[in-house]
């Protein structure tokens, strides 16, 4: 018996990227195009969402041409058109959702609104051919840190979530602060290279929760010994604030999910989201659930930012399970993790 190849069309514009991708048959990427607007946000120190709008409206067509070109195949071939109705900034949403409603109605094709961090977690299905639910996910990015419990590839529970700031925000806030550009996490992991990270001693919430998140008192806390030593005229060694910030964020990450390991169960866990590019998450996440009996799988660090090919590919087991968006699907600023 043959079976027929799958192609899906991913679109992405949930924030500051213009993605478009196509992928054959969930895990085969075929192409994956990505416009950037770093450098226009990066003068303002973080997104504008009106110019992040107008940015997608310019980049949407081309890259999604391009996507098809780099694919070589055409919208006759596509299967189902899988876009990201949220969360994430509205107006940048409802550009990308528009355009892939209109390639569904023009091309008589599924659409498939997909849930932007779900997508994230689906990158590492693509970065790990062997990789299958059940799994453990430990979702970080720029608006969201959450563990998430994937039983199957439709079927999610929220463990437990941020109770206030990202990990990725509180990154780019103490970033931002500390005068570093934007986006701030990476600049922050650059710096912390040179410093100790055993140099100060930053607070994090210690909650009831085992599976919850608070990452607005370590900011303040960084942010108040900074204003502190200026104010004071002490010199400031920049790259332990950061190393040691860093540590802080990442202790209370691998902590959370080694519970999470132990009571579930799970033997396989993987990194979701733009922070999961950190080298020193990466490792030290890796080393603790080896000590747990688990597996970590980590995205490329092309599938840890955000882009389409995940899109396309959480879109093609969402099409193989039958679940199919209306036409009128609306765009979902807060739409919910799991």
């Amino acid at each position: 018996m043959v079976t027929r190849d799958v192609y899906i069309l991913g679109i992405e514009s949930s924030c500051d990227e213009t993605a478009a991708a196509v992928v054959k048959n969930g895990r085969t990427v075929l192409s994956n195009v990505i416009s950037s607007q770093v450098d226009v946000h990066q003068k303002f120190g973080g997104v504008v969402p009106e110019i992040a709008s107008r940015k997608h409206i310019e980049n949407i067509m081309p890259v999604i041409d391009r996507a098809l070109r780099d694919a070589n195949t055409d919208l006759s071939n596509i299967d189902a058109v899988a876009v990201t109705y949220g969360p994430g900034l509205v107006g940048a949403l409802l550009v990308g959702l528009s355009a892939a409603k209109a390639i569904a109605f023009a091309a008589d094709k599924p659409l498939l609104g997909v849930t932007h961090l779900e997508g994230h977690v689906f990158a590492n299905f693509l970065t790990d051919e062997k990789l299958t639910p059940p799994l453990l996910a430990l979702v970080v990015s720029g608006g969201h840190t959450a563990l998430l419990k994937v039983m199957d590839y439709n079927s999610f529970e929220l463990l437990g979530q941020t109770r206030d700031d990202a990990a990725g925000e509180a990154f780019d806030k103490i970033a931002r602060f500390m005068g570093l550009p934007y986006p701030g996490g990476p600049e922050i992991e650059k710096l912390a290279l040179r410093g100790n990270e055993e140099a100060m001693e930053f607070p994090v919430a210690r909650l009831d929760s085992p599976y919850e998140f608070s990452f607005s008192g370590l900011k303040s806390a960084v942010i108040n010994y900074l204003h502190s030593a200026r104010q004071a005229g002490r010199e400031i060694n920049l790259a332990d604030v950061a190393a040691s910030f860093q540590r802080a964020i990442v202790d209370a990450l691998v902590q959370k999910t080694a519970t999470a390991i132990f009571d579930t169960g799970l033997k396989e866990v993987v990194l979701a989201g733009g922070v999961s590019a950190n080298s020193v998450l990466q490792t030290s996440l890796a080393e603790t659930a080896k000590i747990c009996g688990a597996r970590l799988v980590c995205p490329t660090s092309i599938l840890c930012t955000d882009n389409a090919v995940m899109i396309a590919c959480r879109g093609y087991f969402m099409l193989q399970a039958g679940i199919k968006s209306p036409l009128d699907l609306n765009a979902s600023p807060s739409l919910k993790l799991g």
